[in-house]
């Protein structure tokens, strides 16, 4: 609490003359990509412009990641390129709050010329720096900002935010340190902010958290109101009226982080109903239960496999997508095989591995048995070579079927061919469809339309579509 004998902050000062203009660069996780999306919400709210160069800004904002090595060492680059194209900057993200060795502020360390730094989820402390250095344009209450805020995304596709923080304490991962324990969002809230993207025209929504399963689990699934009808704070009736709402708008909900746990049988039935996309994004990380006990993981592992056949059985069109580490410390290569053999049994859809790398300030780094750089290579090179086998198997199969596809891209209006997605296919991280040019001259299309597609060929992760 403030001491009440104290001054009154002064506001900050309203401006007239050229409208004030701000850089911005995201770099991270669609998490990280939502902070970025309020904050300049809220700053065009207050009459800020953005700007599309730092030479052409009065003041840059970078938006940082710092979970591993590699994501640290290119915030702190961005950082240093903001500060020498424009000399104004205040940082915020994950690198934000990330200690240096002598226990100061790694940031400030590194570029002791920033004007402020904060940590994630931080919009109130990024405008308190900004005002302090760019004074507000002008009446904060003037409306500037379309109801579903500003977005970093194109618009035919956008990501909800549903929650913030996480209660696992994975000993690879640093992100509840950052990113603070599980704060589910009012449903209410989360509700409205998706009837508004919708009605802006996005066609895709893409549900994100550190932990979408636990939505609610801190609120003790709270039952909210939401257009004056109770609606309970977990992820059955949160996907239910998601699919409600994109259903007049003939939208996409896919879902993202995504943990097996067994209350997520309740949500299969609504893609098998055509609800939401029959995608789940699970990350596995490991399959071997003393591989999975190091890393701490919510779940065991030895019921995946039957949990994935319980799923297929109740929606047989259900996609996976999965994130797998390997070479953690202590892998033996029994442990390893036995996570081949989980990759070919379960039929992962889509799979992404990383070779462990130790973060800074993770337990894991105090783990024995650290395997040497290059068989961590190894193993991930081993691990992609299957992946890669199991998914163009599936891909192939896809030769001859007719899919829905959102358009991505559209050359001439697609005279000349274009890029597009089927429910399949997540933005950035999955393959794409790459469009033929159509037969007929009549057939146009553009960015964020459904078309038809019949399957052609494949081409490497992509498929080759002709329009129907």
């Amino acid at each position: 609490m403030p001491d009440a004998d104290a001054p009154l902050a002064p506001t900050p000062a309203l401006v007239a003359g050229p409208t004030p203009t701000i850089g911005f660069v995201s770099l991270g996780c669609p998490k990280a990509l939502t902070d970025a999306e309020l904050i300049l919400t809220r700053l065009s709210a207050e009459g800020y412009r953005t700007s599309k160069s730092y030479a052409g800004a009065d003041l840059v904002i970078v938006n940082t990641c710092g979970f591993i090595d590699a994501a640290v060492q290119e915030s702190l680059d961005a950082i240093g390129e903001a500060l020498a194209e424009n000399g104004k900057v205040v940082v915020t993200g994950c690198l934000g709050a990330k200690a240096a060795d002598d226990g100061g502020n790694l940031v400030q360390q590194v570029h002791p010329k920033v004007l402020a730094v904060t940590g994630p989820h931080a919009t109130d402390e990024v405008l308190d720096a900004v005002h302090a250095h760019l004074p507000k344009p002008h009446d904060p209450f003037v409306d500037l900002v379309p109801p579903q805020g500003i977005k970093l995304t194109p618009k035919h596709y956008a990501y909800l935010k549903i929650s913030e923080g996480c209660n696992h304490r994975c000993t690879f991962c640093i992100i509840p340190s950052m990113r603070g324990d599980l704060v589910s969002r009012p449903i209410g809230d989360v509700l409205n902010e998706a009837r508004a993207l919708f009605e802006s025209g996005v066609k895709e929504l893409l549900v994100v958290s550190q932990d979408t399963s636990a939505y609610g689990v801190d609120l003790k699934y709270r039952t909210g109101f939401w257009d004056g009808k109770p609606v309970k704070t977990r992820l059955h009736d949160l996907v239910e009226q998601l699919g409600l709402l994109a259903e007049p708008f003939g939208a996409w909900v896919r879902l993202h982080y995504v943990y097996p746990y067994p209350h997520v049988d309740e949500v299969v039935p609504l893609m098998a109903g055509g609800r939401v996309l029959p995608y789940l994004d699970v990350p596995f990380q490991h399959s071997h239960p003393d591989v999975l006990k190091r890393m701490k993981r919510p779940a065991s592992g030895e019921r995946n496999l039957e949990r994935l056949q319980k799923w297929r059985e109740a929606c047989p069109e259900l996609i996976v997508r999965s994130t797998f580490i390997a070479g953690f410390p202590g892998e033996t290569e029994a442990e390893f095989q036995h996570l081949l053999d989980f990759l070919q049994e379960a039929q992962i859809d889509r799979a992404g591995c990383f070779a462990y790398s130790p973060v800074t300030g993770a337990a894991a780094n105090a783990l024995p048995g650290a395997l040497p750089d290059a068989l961590r290579e190894a193993r991930r090179a081993r691990f992609m070579a299957v992946a890669e086998a199991v998914s163009a198997a599936k891909l192939q199969a896809r030769v001859g079927a007719t899919m829905q596809v959102l358009v991505d891209q559209a050359k001439a209006l697609g005279k000349q061919g274009g890029l597009g997605r089927t429910y399949a296919d997540a933005p950035e991280i999955d393959g794409v469809v790459h469009l033929l040019p159509p037969a007929k001259a009549s057939k146009t299309y553009k960015v964020g339309d459904f078309v038809k597609a019949r399957i052609v060929s494949t081409r490497g992760h992509d498929l080759v579509g002709e329009i129907v």
